[in-house]
Formats: C-alpha cells, structure tokens, sequence
C-alpha cells in the first residue's frame, strides 16, 4: 500500500481567524460605544457619522457578518478538508472568499456611518453590496463542492 502524502490549506483558515478576531474586537468596541450613548446620550454630539442610529448598525453587522461570517467559514475550511482527506479545490477560489468578504465588510464599515442603507434591520447594506455577498458564497459553494467531488475520503461518516 503506498502511502500519499498531501498538505491541507491551513492558511486560508488561519487567515479566517485573523480576521474573526480584529473584526470581534472592532464590532464589540462598537457595541460598548453605543451602550455607553444609554448613560451618555450627548457623547459625540454634533459627529453625525458617530450617532447612535449609524453606530448601531454597524455594531450589529460588525459582529454578526464580519466576526461570526470570518469564523463560520474558518470553521468550514478546516473541517471540510480533513473531513474529505483532500486539500480544498481552489486556491484562488478561497482567496476570492476571504478576501471579497473582507471587502465586503469594509465597504459595510464605510457606508453604514455614512447613513446610506437600506433600513432594513440586518439587511441595511445597498444592493450592490448584496450582489457581491452572492458573488462571494457562488465562489465558495463551487469551492466547496469541488472539493467533495475530489475528496480522498469515500465513505463520509459523519
């Protein structure tokens, strides 16, 4: 029996990570300054952009897309490859998810203060922001079953 060898994208995953943990710390500094306009309504008086109604969503984006989203998908590359025995698909497929997510929540951070939103709680991002999330998930589900379709793992047991 001959004995492959082959190494799984690990820094994919540890780039995931990075960003889950800035983007926790960020979104959650966030979060404490919009709690802190409950015992200090007047503490950015007069900084549109620093209100709490341009804060808050970016508090609740922040945390829920870019530290939850960076970490469910760190959590996917790292099982999915050792649940498969095979390295993901795509390379360039990967980078093209985590790094049009980040741009994505870039953009959100940008434009979220601004005022330009949709008002829709938790989906206050402008359209084409939302054609870029499609964009971003396509590569990643591509990335995802072609992966399955090469796994070196026939019989998945979980």
């Amino acid at each position: 029996m001959e004995m492959q060898q082959f190494r799984y994208d690990n820094k994919i995953v540890r780039n995931f990570i990075y960003a889950s943990l800035l983007f926790g710390v960020v979104g959650m500094s966030v979060g404490l300054l919009v709690a802190l306009f409950y015992l200090f309504p007047n503490l950015t008086d007069g900084i549109p952009w620093l209100s709490y109604g341009r804060l808050r969503p970016l508090h609740t984006n922040a945390v829920i897309f870019a530290f939850v989203g960076n970490a469910v998908f760190a959590g996917v590359y790292y099982s999915l490859q050792r649940l498969l025995k095979a390295r993901m698909y795509s390379d360039f497929l990967s980078q093209v998810n985590f790094w049009g997510w980040q741009l994505i929540i870039l953009g959100a951070a940008i434009t979220l203060p601004m005022g330009i939103t949709t008002s829709k709680e938790y989906a206050e991002l402008e359209w084409p922001f939302d054609i870029a999330i499609a964009l971003v998930w396509v590569a990643f589900g591509i990335n995802m079953i072609g992966t399955i379709i090469k796994r070196r793992e026939r019989h998945i047991y979980v």
